[in-house]
């Protein structure tokens, strides 16, 4: 038997070509996991395609998304429907609201010290019963609020000051949605 090392031969993987590849691998790696794991969501029976772009503010609260069992009081439990989202927080500071930061929501509401809400798509009228885990101690809120941004299964949740809503940051949460018996 021959000492010495023995030379492999990698065919197309030969010379530089390996490392670009491993390079390549790991570039791309990441960004599909983010994709299938963060934008694909299971919502009422049927695959929704969440945003696919992130920003340094995008975060996940892992205690907010292991919750199995939220509260919903003593309503029956049909009328309850549970829907994936990606929720992000605002306050009524000119930096969230632009030319609209004038304490009124959407409907009409004025806004007040303590007050707990959301902003969402026209497809959940004013007055929709919500429950965010994590948010308003998972107790109902009420949508009151649009934004322009808030399109599809995006919810914007409102808090007093813009610190917390920046510590808020965005979150993939499964939300309870109390439709009234009109759109049943």
């Amino acid at each position: 038997m021959r000492k010495g090392r023995y030379k492999v031969n990698w065919g197309v993987f030969s010379g530089g070509k390996i490392f670009v590849v491993v390079v390549l691998l790991a570039i791309i790696t990441p960004v599909v996991g983010r994709v299938v794991g963060a934008v694909l969501a299971q919502a009422d029976g049927r695959l929704t395609l969440l945003s696919a772009t992130t920003t340094e503010a995008d975060t996940v609260n892992p205690s907010a998304l292991n919750q199995s069992e939220i509260e919903v009081g003593h309503e029956p439990s049909g009328q309850w429907q549970t829907v994936r989202m990606r929720v992000t927080a605002y306050c009524a500071c000119r930096r969230c609201c632009g030319k609209f930061a004038d304490g009124i929501t959407a409907s009409g509401h004025k806004i007040r010290r303590g007050d707990t809400f959301a902003a969402a798509d026209k497809r959940y009228s004013f007055g929709t019963e919500m429950i965010v885990a994590g948010y308003n101690k998972s107790k109902p809120i009420k949508v009151l609020d649009r934004g322009g941004a808030i399109r599809g299964n995006r919810l914007d949740v409102f808090f007093n000051s813009h610190r917390k809503a920046r510590k808020w940051g965005v979150k993939y949460i499964d939300v309870k949605v109390r439709r009234s018996s009109e759109t049943l």
